[in-house]
């Protein structure tokens, strides 16, 4: 079976270090701005954004926000399904080249009234970049599988 949480796994007060980081690139940057079609030349136009209070470009926060929940779907939402996002905040800049890391705390816990074999489960996650600083938090609301009710991967019968 592949490592992640059921709902069983998780406690209120909980706080989960995302093992794994991920250095944002200029490639990155550029590519999802252009994949979303957000034309603001602070995330891809070196010249304006040399001009802008932040003297250089600046991640796509949607980006910023995909990569930090990215971080925590193995601990976190790897057998869950989003029922939504609250509270998104933005408190410093991230730019090409900064690596992200993230926490996520289990806030609260529930069974699922419509999903017997699931369970709700709020958290708030915080981005972080490789200096400490804070450049996101979010809460999140997921509905997670109970043990035993996860669906399973086929196992291809290989032979050798």
């Amino acid at each position: 079976m592949v490592d992640g949480k059921c709902y069983e796994d998780f406690e209120v007060g909980m706080v989960i270090q995302h093992s794994i980081g991920r250095t944002i690139t200029s490639t990155d940057n550029t590519w999802f701005t252009l994949l979303t079609n957000n034309s603001n030349p602070i995330h891809f136009d070196h010249h304006y954004a040399a001009q802008t209070e932040f003297g250089q470009v600046l991640v796509n926060s949607t980006f910023t926000l995909a990569v930090v929940l990215g971080l925590t779907v193995a601990d976190v939402s790897r057998f869950a399904v989003n029922l939504g996002w609250q509270e998104v905040t933005l408190p410093a800049p991230v730019f090409e080249g900064d690596t992200l890391y993230a926490q996520t705390e289990v806030l609260s816990c529930r069974e699922s009234k419509s999903r017997p074999h699931m369970g709700i489960v709020e958290v708030k996650t915080t981005g972080f970049k490789q200096d400490g600083t804070v450049v996101l938090t979010f809460r999140r609301t997921i509905m997670v599988f109970k043990r035993g009710h996860v669906p399973q991967h086929p196992i291809p019968d290989i032979k050798g």
